[in-house]
């Protein structure tokens, strides 16, 4: 009977009682110190990634001298992400941890949970600030590139932009030891439409690719089987670089994953050894 009573004034409710409680009324959130700490993860993290772009640690390109490639990125850019998001994170949720108010009557246990949730909170926060700049960013980008595309479009010779892969590809297929200073760009917009159908498909059909040999070997002078060979060979570099492209985004997916979720123990710990440290200070000095 002792043991019933005591459980029902530790849950605020016995019989002929009024209903009293025991729960605090301020949160086990502290949103002041969640908000620094996330702004200044966010901050730092923004950082980093500038100085790891400039020093080509944040980009990736499937093509030649451009960005980190595909091999070298399982490395470096790995590498750095898990730096960014440890640096970051861990700065963040040590100053929501060491500035969060101190909560009095509260057991440690509690008040550990509480600071590993709150610098898990900083954490998410800066997670979301972050994604909303990149993609500020990205969006900036996109339109700059389409108000310098329409000069372009608008150019006797525009068919595609200079900057497409496939200007490259269609380019190789009718490269000719005398090439000449005009092309008859109706034949370059039919071969383009064949190969963008071709790509999306994963290949190009046979059809298609005895067709661009002919128009290989119309404008090359070159037999209809080196024209063959020569459609099959680009072809084939074609699907080289999109495997490396595919492997490249397949990195970039699986560190960025991996790096948040080291960033997410990251910040909880650090705020639990914040909020351990400013209740040490409060400690000795009241």
């Amino acid at each position: 009977m002792a043991l019933v009573d005591s459980i029902h004034r530790a849950e605020g409710v016995y019989a002929g009682d009024a209903v009293t409680t025991r729960e605090a009324s301020s949160s086990g959130m502290s949103w002041p110190a969640i908000l620094g700490g996330a702004f200044a993860a966010a901050s730092l993290s923004l950082i980093l990634l500038a100085l790891g772009s400039g020093f080509g640690l944040a980009s990736v390109s499937p093509w030649s001298n451009s960005g980190v490639s595909a091999t070298t990125f399982t490395i470096m850019t790995g590498i750095w992400l898990i730096v960014v998001q440890w640096a970051s994170s861990g700065l963040g949720g040590y100053l929501t941890g060491r500035l969060r108010t101190k909560w009095v009557g509260v057991h440690t246990h509690e008040v550990f949970f509480r600071d590993t949730a709150n610098g898990f909170l900083a954490w998410a926060v800066a997670a979301v600030v972050g994604a909303v700049a990149l993609a500020t960013a990205v969006s900036s980008l996109l339109s700059g590139g389409a108000t310098l595309a329409g000069p372009l479009a608008s150019a006797p010779n525009a068919g595609m932009s200079a900057a497409s892969p496939s200007t490259y590809y269609v380019d190789s297929l009718f490269r000719s030891d005398h090439p000449s200073a005009q092309m008859d760009q109706a034949v370059r917009a039919e071969a383009t439409a064949i190969w963008l159908s071709g790509m999306r498909l994963g290949t190009v059909p046979d059809p298609d690719k005895g067709y661009l040999a002919q128009l290989t070997a119309a404008r090359t002078g070159l037999s209809e089987a080196d024209a063959r060979r020569r459609v099959d060979d680009v072809i084939a570099k074609a699907k080289a670089d999109a495997d490396a492209a595919r492997k490249a985004g397949a990195y970039v997916s699986i560190f960025t994953g991996v790096s948040m979720l080291i960033g997410a123990f990251i910040a909880a710990a650090a705020a639990a050894l914040g909020g351990s440290h400013r209740d040490e200070a409060w400690r000795t000095e009241f």
